[in-house]
């Protein structure tokens, strides 16, 4: 039996690439299910016409649109066996959602992360601050959780049960981090899948400014001080 499997896709003025997101994303995906962050453009519009269930999330943050998709997804029939979370701006390649899911179906791996590395990446497609913040993130985790973890890329694929579990909680940037972090924690398997990156469609909002820059990475850490401090 092939299993149920739901995207979740956070958006925030996406209108120039969430349907070449939703277009890409392979058949065997039963929902996609597009969370417009406050969106003031035609990212809803576009997300519609390419087929997506579109919802509203007015409250600013990565973590809160994320959390809009669980909740619908609570909500619906039938419930999915896997959520995959990816992001609207094109820069993942969504046709490599397969490369993900295939852990979980084939090995029954709880956790998938898609890490953008370098030979993978196009030039320019991270920033180093983004580049930085990643290595010294993963590499707090491997200090403190024994993780193997190289990458807190968005394109990741969970067991549905496995995520309600980890009682995702962050509104903003922390979220995937909090997502890995709970995932040690719970001594879920995991495994990382190297996937293709590139520039994005449009500005980042956070790699594109020195405060979103600043505030993930304030995030991203506090995240890990407090966990390792749980012991």
């Amino acid at each position: 039996m092939n299993p149920r499997i739901k995207v979740i896709i956070p958006a925030f003025n996406e209108e120039d690439s969430i349907g070449k997101v939703i277009a890409d994303i392979p058949e065997l995906v039963q929902e996609v299910i597009v969370v417009s962050n406050n969106s003031t453009d035609q990212t809803e519009a576009n997300a519609a016409q390419a087929g997506a269930t579109v919802l509203k999330e007015t409250r600013k943050g990565y973590g809160y649109a994320c959390l809009k998709g669980m909740h619908y997804i609570a909500e619906s029939e039938p419930l999915p066996d896997i959520v995959v979370f990816l992001d609207g701006d094109y820069s993942d390649y969504p046709e490599e959602l397969t490369k993900l899911v295939a852990p979980i179906i084939e090995d029954d791996i709880d956790f998938v992360i898609g890490a953008r590395v370098p030979e993978l990446r196009e030039a320019g497609s991270m920033t180093g601050p983004q580049i930085f913040g990643n290595w010294l993130a993963t590499t707090l985790m491997k200090l403190f959780f024994r993780s193997s973890f190289t990458d807190l890329g968005p394109f990741r694929a969970i067991k549905y049960d496995k995520l309600l579990a980890l009682n995702m909680e962050d509104k903003t940037y922390g979220w995937t981090v909090e997502m890995q972090l709970k995932a040690l924690k719970k001594k879920y398997s995991y495994r990382e899948i190297p996937v293709n990156y590139r520039n994005r469609i449009g500005v980042s909002k956070v790699s594109g400014t020195v405060k979103g820059a600043i505030f993930a990475g304030v995030k991203i850490l506090g995240w890990i001080f407090k966990y390792s401090l749980k012991g």
